[in-house]
């Protein structure tokens, strides 16, 4: 078993002292960005108000993109493109933003590089979430108000940073041949709007497109049950490729990596109660839906 100690993980998002990370270039090259489309917005002859309409974002975002607090997104750079006829300078840009992302790839705390390395080749990952949603299934605005809610807090540029480097990991899900992917998550998850409600919806809805996916099984564990084999917390349980399976946990300050192939065994056995004991995945559809329609 091999324990490591450090900041801002995946599944637990628990609070962890700040590690001093070379975040520069990132929040610099945003800033830079930001500075840009404020120049043409303004050379347009825009307010923010008038510009955030024309694309389709709200103000307030448009305000933290001028300010490098936020990245933007291609589909805004693209259509800011058009509004503000840059003459193909966002569209350079936003290749170079995707570039920005990958590398951001590297600047997840040192003792989490490993574990994200194998994430990266993992042929197949099982996750049980009890306290958020799993890190590889949040949405943007979900994955920012969980960092900008942490305490001690966070610097925006740090903040910023872990955003981008949890989209990064995200690229997983989408490689092909698929990896075998599949979450229980409790009920009580579904119904905490962290970050309130808006962004809590879209983080729903987000889920929703998941159970649908060919390949990637989501289940539900009802706050109805009464027996829960994952009393002793949350874990994870990834095979990289050419090797054999793992579990992965998290804890306060510390995380584990464990590859003791008899404790794996029994973490396997508890996954396997687990599934049994929560919904299908088309009941958890289901109570997605159902919770989505009683707000």
């Amino acid at each position: 078993m091999t324990e490591v100690k450090g900041t801002g993980g995946d599944s637990g998002d628990v609070a962890r002292p700040q590690l001093d990370e070379d975040l520069s270039e990132v929040s610099d090259f945003l800033r830079a960005v930001g500075k840009q489309i404020k120049l043409l917005r303004e050379r347009a002859g825009l307010t923010q108000k008038e510009f955030a309409k024309q694309v389709g974002y709200t103000e307030s975002l448009i305000g933290a993109v001028e300010q490098g607090k936020r990245t933007p997104q291609r589909e805004l750079l693209e259509a800011a493109e058009r509004i503000l006829d840059a003459g193909g300078l966002l569209l350079v840009v936003a290749d170079d933003i995707e570039k920005a992302k990958a590398k951001a790839r590297v600047r997840h705390p040192e003792w989490f590089r490993g574990y994200a390395g194998m994430e990266s080749v993992a042929e197949e990952l099982h996750c049980v979430s009890l306290y958020g949603v799993p890190g590889l299934l949040q949405t943007e605005a979900h994955a920012r108000a969980v960092f900008s809610m942490r305490h001690p807090v966070l610097s925006e540029d740090v903040i910023e940073a872990r955003v981008a480097a949890r989209m990064a990991r995200q690229e997983v899900l989408l490689k092909w041949p698929r990896a075998v992917f599949s979450w229980v998550i409790d009920e009580s998850v579904l119904r905490r709007p962290l970050g309130g409600w808006d962004i809590h919806e879209a983080q729903l809805r987000h889920l929703l497109e998941v159970g649908s996916t060919r390949g990637m099984v989501l289940q539900v564990l009802p706050m109805d049950r009464t027996e829960h084999a994952g009393v002793d917390g949350p874990f994870i349980l990834i095979t990289p490729k050419g090797r054999p399976q793992m579990a992965y946990i998290e804890v306060q300050t510390s995380s584990r990596l464990i590859t003791e192939q008899e404790e794996v065994r029994i973490m396997n056995a508890r996954y396997g109660t687990l599934r049994a004991q929560a919904h299908t995945p088309q009941e958890s559809v289901s109570l997605i839906e159902k919770i989505l329609g009683e707000r």
